[in-house]
């Protein structure tokens, strides 16, 4: 069963609230932390990768914080998703090409590809930008 860790959740929670603010406004994880209910440490190891990937862009000090590596419409779900989770993968036997001995003659595992293709097309489909107009999100 696919499902999205806690982490996941939470990750997607709060880069949802910075696309919610105001272009190049830099905002405190403490205040990320208790708009979306998640813990701020957790969420400032979140944050942390995020920076690593360029999904956020990190600044020390006084004025420090957080805000969005680049534009919201421009950040797919797909890419937050798998910036925690790690790749999209029904079955281990999608891992790479060629892990699987049974590959050739198994008659599921065009399956689990089509599943991962659909389930990667989704969520490239939907932006941050998107979710940060929906109401009930972040």
């Amino acid at each position: 069963m696919m499902e999205l860790t806690r982490k996941g959740e939470y990750a997607i929670r709060g880069i949802v609230f910075l696309a919610k603010q105001p272009t190049g406004k830099v905002i405190l994880v403490s205040e990320v932390a208790e708009a979306t209910g998640v813990s701020q440490t957790f969420l400032a190891k979140i944050f942390q990768n995020f920076a690593k990937l360029g999904l956020v862009n990190s600044f020390r000090g006084t004025g420090g914080g957080f805000l969005l590596g680049r534009a919201a419409s421009k950040i797919t779900l797909r890419q937050v998703v798998e910036a925690i989770e790690g790749p999209i993968i029904p079955n281990r036997c999608l891992t790479e090409d060629g892990s699987c001995s049974r590959e050739a003659q198994c008659t599921v595992h065009p399956v689990w590809r089509q599943i991962q293709g659909e389930v990667a097309a989704i969520l490239d489909a939907v932006t941050l930008e998107d979710l940060a107009k929906e109401k009930n999100l972040g």
